[in-house]
């Protein structure tokens, strides 16, 4: 109606539209902020407006992808298209969900027993100390940082001593969005160092870590020995995919290249245990021989058609050597790469194992590196075991056309995130988190608030009501 009323008022003549015979001028709206001290000042407090500054950090990681991807790429050897259309998207994704997020922040009213009236409010923690990787830099510091600034904390941001660069622009983004000096504070330095003094500050009020499940101890020891700070970890993962017997072979083929060798393997949610119904496995390590044989590996600058880069540093690149040399002396037969490649850098060919036995090294240990464990598997139920034989609990995948045998599986798995005909499939909706050694806490969704939010119960007299 209210649309009809103002549709209509254009079309009246313009004697029509005057009040007392002068006709009505809309007045410039020059003054919008807010009158403080005697100059007008931006809002920089309040659910809705931190939400619009959140959203205005979100446009400038867009608009500045190109520079982001680049620091990104040099740091850590990543593509640089790959980083800008995956990596940066998905740093600025998670600030414009948790700018969505910042208003929806409520509690609840509480049923007391007896003549009191209660809520509860879901108050900011405090300072947040957040500790971020070296393989998805950006995206893990929109990950972490989006929700805390929702939440309304304080946070004290360490990269990787390996991949500062792009933490850093960020942050210098953040202060251009209209975020306050002092809510994001950014200190590159080393895990034994600059790491362990966020864990154990007595006015850190909680971390979040991402990173070794060895670390993760760390933290949760210096926790304790501290002020018992909340503690939220995502740490490493042996993730399998299961392929059964009618599944598409090759779309299995492409989804276990992509959950092994995505990003160098150097994915703590990789599906580093592949296991193949044994009635297709041979035709499927033909294909998968095939298909390996068109990989390029290469510095990713200068080719667009290199897949994978080189290592993070010198001393992982050899950490992954060391597990490939011990898969051979454990009786592990190299089905195809197995050795560093390229003149000059620390690149790895693309490798898979076959014959690997449970008990192995390279079948219990996180790689962290472009290699593969070929198994086979003769049923669902052993299928299951084997997938639930490792301490970690990250991520699953299993590939199959028959929806009963995937729905059996995705219950009987344990594991924080199970995909099924499709492999690293997330967004800023979609919790992420392990059990079991690959830690707790989710990152992502609206479950991410939580570890950034403390619950108080507020309770008061209630007299006179006419009800309770």
């Amino acid at each position: 109606m209210a649309s009809e009323r103002d549709s209509g008022s254009k079309e009246r003549p313009e004697e029509e539209q005057q009040q007392g015979g002068v006709a009505f001028e809309t007045p410039e709206i020059k003054f919008t902020k807010l009158f403080i001290d005697g100059r007008f000042v931006d809002a920089v407090s309040g659910r809705s407006e931190r939400g619009r500054i959140i959203t205005r950090f979100a446009d400038l990681v867009e608009q500045h992808a190109d520079e982001l991807a680049a620091l990104e790429s040099l740091d850590a050897g990543k593509q640089p298209a790959v980083t800008k259309a995956l990596d940066i998207a998905a740093a600025a994704g998670s600030l414009r969900y948790f700018a969505g997020a910042a208003d929806k922040i409520h509690g609840e009213t509480l049923k007391m027993r007896g003549p009191f009236q209660g809520y509860t409010l879901r108050e900011p923690i405090g300072v947040a100390g957040l500790i971020i990787p070296w393989n998805f830099p950006s995206t893990m510091f929109g990950i972490k940082v989006a929700p805390a600034l929702a939440a309304g904390c304080t946070m004290v941001v360490k990269p990787a001593e390996q991949t500062p660069l792009s933490a850093l622009y960020l942050a210098h983004l953040a202060k251009e969005a209209g975020i306050p000096d002092g809510v994001i504070n950014v200190v590159p330095g080393f895990g034994p160092t600059a790491g362990a003094a966020i864990a154990s500050h007595m006015q850190v009020d909680m971390v979040s870590f991402t990173g070794s499940t060895e670390v993760g101890r760390l933290i949760m020891e210096a926790s304790a020995r501290s002020n018992l700070k909340p503690v939220s970890l995502e740490l490493g993962g042996k993730s399998p995919l299961i392929i059964f017997q009618d599944a598409d072979l090759d779309m299995a083929v492409e989804l276990a290249i992509t959950a092994n060798l995505f990003n160098k393997g150097e994915a703590c949610v990789a599906a580093s245990r592949v296991y193949v119904q044994e009635s297709i496995y041979d035709r499927f390590e033909k294909k998968l021989t095939e298909s390996l044989k068109s990989w390029i590996v290469g510095e990713p600058f200068s080719d667009p058609l290199v897949r994978q880069g080189p290592q993070v540093d010198k001393n992982h690149y050899e950490r992954v050597l060391s597990y490939i040399e011990r898969g051979k002396r454990e009786g592990a037969t190299i089905l195809t790469g197995g050795k560093p490649c390229c003149q000059k850098g620390y690149y790895i060919q693309p490798t898979v194992f076959t014959g690997v036995k449970e008990d192995m090294v390279i079948a219990k240990e996180e790689i962290f590196g472009p290699v593969m464990c070929l198994m086979k598997f003769k049923t669902v139920e052993e299928a299951i075991e084997r997938a639930n034989d490792t301490t970690y609990g990250l991520g699953a995948g299993v590939v199959t056309k028959d929806m009963d045998v995937a729905n059996r599986v995705v219950r009987s798995v344990r594991a924080g995130v199970v995909w099924v005909n499709c492999y690293f499939a997330l967004c800023s909706d979609c919790p992420f988190g392990g059990r079991k050694m690959s830690g707790f806490g989710k990152d992502e969704g609206m479950h991410a608030l939580d570890k950034f939010l403390a619950v108080k119960s507020v309770v008061s007299p209630l007299r006179g009501s006419p009800w309770m």
